[in-house]
């Protein structure tokens, strides 16, 4: 019976050290192998010389927007978040963020090394941060809500899950992920890949959704060609939840191409005309050097876009003298009576643009890698109105049509002043096109949607 008893007790003894053993092998060490290498590639080696003092001044000033008005509490859960506002009379941010306004102002960031306004390691800990606030705030498939609280991370207005704004928040991030390397470049692809694009896909219809509600459900279509041209490259170059060729093909079906005139060639127009939606995807993606499968160019119906803008605004000189071939670029924005998504030019798909004398300053400056003479013009002639300077460069719009002496926005708006911001950087030197079309996903989506090069 001893002999039992001492036999029972080595095996036991033996055990435990087998468990603790497998328990070691199980939970292997995390190793440098699990870590992408540092990048320490420049980008901004070639910057355009002789620009307008006025389009340098704005560049820079937007930058400042995106850096000094981001929540940098480290105890804060909203750490990382850009206000959507920056109100200029009172001097104060909003306290509701846009996560398409932090997708902006990522992009930003590297641009802000290499111009020598920031140093690379404020850089890093801004960055990472910022992306660790993203991945412990609410999702929904991988999406996250359109307006958050600056300070919790919380959705405010009973905002939409929304996959626009999600993807603009993802391109920034996967543009610091690419540009930095390392943890950064780990963390921005994770959050990449989590993002389940074909949960808002409805694969009978062969549309994404336009927007989701938990209390309501999905609403609407992006049925036409819009500013989502981004959706349909994220979603095809996705490794985990892909969306492939067909919907980008049923979007170009559905959508009207207006026909040529002496003013502009042929082009698809939006649904209100909004300038910002031949602007907001051609941040990211070099369209100027890839054509679609059948050789359709989406940088030449930009173009096309801009020259009809400038055209439709001629035409509304005798009835708002503040819009004419130097204050053009009509877009979503505020206005005399708050904000006004349809503002827009002719032609538009739905004829749905709205026109009451508003101009937006980044309908033009946004327009810069398009049409830059006319887009310099413009913002030369924003310039003549002290009203419309700020701290932070041009506010948000103006109106010489309401009152005696005009309207000027006094708020700022993050989204507005970031697309005036990438644009004027891949304008002075197509970093952040350089950047983008690096990360492995966007080739992958080269190859689904058969992209092919412009001048092979």
């Amino acid at each position: 019976m001893k002999m039992i008893k001492k036999v029972t007790k080595y095996v036991l003894v033996l055990l435990g050290i087998l468990t603790l053993m497998a328990c070691t092998i199980e939970e292997p060490t995390p190793t440098d192998q699990d870590i992408p290498p540092i990048n320490t590639k420049l980008y901004r080696n070639s910057v355009r010389s002789g620009v307008s003092q006025v389009i340098l001044d704005e560049h820079e000033l937007g930058f400042k927007f995106f850096w000094e008005l981001a929540n940098t509490n480290l105890n804060s859960p909203g750490y990382g978040l850009i206000p959507d506002r920056f109100n200029t009379f009172t001097g104060t941010k909003g306290n509701v963020s846009s996560i398409a306004s932090v997708g902006f102002g990522l992009t930003a960031i590297p641009v802000g090394i290499e111009a020598g306004w920031i140093t690379r390691e404020q850089a890093e800990e801004r960055v990472y941060h910022t992306l660790v606030t993203f991945q412990n705030m609410q999702r929904t498939h991988g999406f996250w809500y359109h307006f958050v609280d600056m300070q919790s991370g919380l959705r405010v207005w009973q905002s939409e899950v929304s996959v626009i704004d999600s993807a603009i928040f993802i391109n920034g991030a996967l543009v610091v992920g690419r540009y930095f390397g390392g943890e950064i470049q780990k963390l921005a692809y994770q959050l990449y890949e989590e993002i389940e694009w074909n949960w808002y896909f409805d694969s009978v219809n062969n549309m994404f959704y336009m927007g989701y509600r938990p209390e309501t459900g999905f609403e609407g279509y992006w049925d036409g060609y819009a500013e989502q041209l981004m959706l349909y490259i994220l979603a095809a170059g996705s490794p985990t939840y892909p969306v492939g060729k067909g919907a980008y093909t049923l979007m170009k079906l559905n959508s009207w191409r207006a026909d040529a005139t002496e003013d502009y060639g042929s082009f698809y127009p939006t649904w209100t005309g909004s300038i910002f939606t031949h602007q907001y995807s051609h941040a990211w993606f070099d369209f100027e050097s890839y054509v679609d499968q059948q050789g359709f160019s989406w940088f030449v119906n930009s173009q096309n876009a801009v020259d009809a803008a400038i055209a439709f605004a001629k035409t509304q000189t005798h009835i708002h003298p503040g819009i004419h071939e130097n204050s053009w670029g009509m877009s979503a924005s505020d206005g005399p009576s708050g904000y006004v998504g349809p503002y827009g030019s002719g032609p538009s798909s739905g004829n749905a643009h709205i026109v009451d004398g508003t101009v937006p300053a980044y309908g033009a400056i946004g327009s810069i890698v398009f049409r830059p003479e006319a887009s310099i013009a413009a913002a030369e002639h924003y310039k003549t109105f002290e009203r419309f300077w700020s701290i932070y460069g041009f506010k948000g719009a103006y109106n010489l049509s309401h009152s005696s002496n005009g309207w000027f926005a006094n708020d700022i708006i993050g989204i507005d002043k970031g697309i005036s911001f990438l644009m004027i950087e891949n304008y002075l030197s197509q970093m952040i096109w350089n950047i983008y079309m690096e990360v492995p996903y966007i080739q992958q989506a080269i190859d689904v949607l058969d992209f092919s090069p412009s001048n092979p």
